[in-house]
């Protein structure tokens, strides 16, 4: 059944402001070195007291790749001395001693993650250390729940290695492939087949993986409408269980490497509205529901149950599935989350690095929510996940006076109240069908921060 999406163009155009994707309330802007190892080590020996302590899930960032994307914006080391990885490997080992001392035994891990970068850098015999090691030192769940996902450049794996992947446990796979046309391709080097990716889902799915998604992005050099309608013909004979659709933010002040992209290669922004309203409409038409954001899935893939059963979760990795997990960060840059606390560790491997090897958890920076960090974090996250909130609900959980409190943040949601965007009663906040796309929109006046940074370029544009 196709997904009553409806995107105008006006809108798209007013709406087109910058600000934050809230992976989490408050934002990595608000991260600060006051919250260092031992703030975390005691938020970790809290959790461990609680009468029912939360599963774990685990984030493991590897940052290499051995050539380079220009439109790349994560944190990555580019290379060929495979030694470095290596390297990188044996701190990751020790950093899981660190971490694994501080965590009861009683506390399974039901989520793995690994992300990049490329983790499909190391070979099969690193990528089988590295499990082990978690393995050796953590709970792996063996249940239904269990989610073992891994970020895959198709251009470094072929069949033997899915069938290696499935049999270290993985059971959920994301690929990237941003567009499928050469002269794209070229612009943004990286280069690689529609076959080569279609092998690649083909054979995860002989192995039983029980998800597979695809990156896409709209707003690439020498990007067109008519190109990326031919990129999605190609998609939808692969039919991943889940899509994301992401905007390319051209920021080169902040990313060197984007400054390989020539600006007039762009789209103008207009066109890349009409990419952004045709993939939408094109994908919600070819039966995928809209999760939120840049998020699609097939109606059986777990992601949108999750979004049916009000289960929608986000974390630094996007839209998941399970908000009652722990999530511990393993590696340079990576975040985690313990029950009201988040952490950074040290971007840099090297300072990642030197923190481990000389025995130290390798925490940059974080912040201890307050109570009303917490509250805000709950009307964002039901903002951004269930598209409303219910004022009673967190009434009684907050013991506040919703539209007292939040009097500010109910005016300043008046513009979008007039363009049919938001409706507000007595006693809820609904995002109509007309404002499914503009989440951020609507969650952005509930940020106590979000003045603090005004003016300034932290987050990418909402369209």
């Amino acid at each position: 059944m196709a997904d009553n999406l409806v995107l105008d163009r006006g809108l798209l155009r007013q709406y087109d402001v910058t600000g934050p994707r809230y992976t989490s309330y408050p934002t990595a802007a608000q991260f600060t070195e006051v919250f260092d190892a031992q703030r975390y080590r005691q938020r970790v020996a809290w959790s461990n007291e609680d009468p029912m302590p939360r599963p774990l899930s685990l984030y493991v960032h590897v940052p290499f790749c051995r050539t380079v994307c220009f439109y790349c914006a994560c944190n990555k080391v580019i290379t060929a001395n495979y030694r470095r990885a290596e390297r990188y490997l044996d701190r990751l080992i020790q950093e899981l001693d660190l971490q694994a001392a501080l965590f009861d035994d009683d506390r399974p891990v039901e989520q793995l993650h690994l992300g990049g970068g490329t983790p499909t850098y190391f070979t099969d015999e690193d990528l089988a250390r590295l499990i082990q090691a978690i393995g050796d030192r953590f709970p792996l769940s063996q249940g239904p729940e269990r989610e073992f996902s891994i970020e895959v450049d198709p251009r470094t794996v072929n069949r033997e290695r899915i069938e290696g992947l499935a049999a270290l446990g993985f059971n959920r796979l994301s690929l990237g492939v941003q567009d499928f046309d050469p002269d794209v391709q070229k612009a943004i080097n990286r280069i690689q087949s529609v076959e080569d990716t279609a092998a690649v889902v083909d054979e995860a799915r002989r192995q039983g993986f029980h998800s597979i998604n695809l990156d896409l992005m709209y707003g690439l050099p020498y990007q067109t409408p008519e190109r990326l309608a031919r990129t999605l013909d190609a998609v939808m004979d692969i039919r991943p269980d889940r899509i994301a659709l992401y905007n390319y933010a051209h920021m080169p002040q902040m990313f060197r490497i984007q400054r390989q992209i020539n600006d007039e290669s762009l789209p103008p922004a207009e066109t890349k509205l009409t990419l952004l309203i045709e993939a939408m409409q094109r994908l919600s038409a070819d039966g995928y529901q809209y999760i939120g954001m840049d998020h699609f899935a097939l109606p059986d893939d777990e992601l949108a149950r999750a979004a049916n059963n009000g289960t929608l979760h986000r974390n630094f990795q996007g839209y998941a599935t399970r908000p009652d997990l722990d999530l511990i960060g393993l590696g340079a840059s990576s975040i985690g989350q313990i029950g009201d606390a988040y952490c950074q560790n040290k971007r840099d491997p090297e300072g990642h690095a030197e923190a481990v090897a000389a025995g130290r958890l390798p925490i940059w920076r974080g912040v201890e929510l307050s109570a009303d960090d917490r509250l805000r974090r709950d009307v964002i996250q039901a903002v951004m996940c269930q598209g409303g909130v219910d004022f009673s609900a967190v009434e009684e959980r907050h013991g506040i006076m919703f539209r007292q409190y939040f009097a500010p943040a109910l005016d300043e949601l008046s513009p979008l109240v007039d363009d049919g965007l938001v409706e507000i009663g007595r006693e809820s906040l609904r995002v109509t069908e007309r404002g499914r796309f503009f989440l951020r929109n609507v969650a952005m006046p509930f940020d106590a921060y979000l003045a603090e940074t005004r003016g300034e370029r932290r987050f990418s544009r909402v369209i």
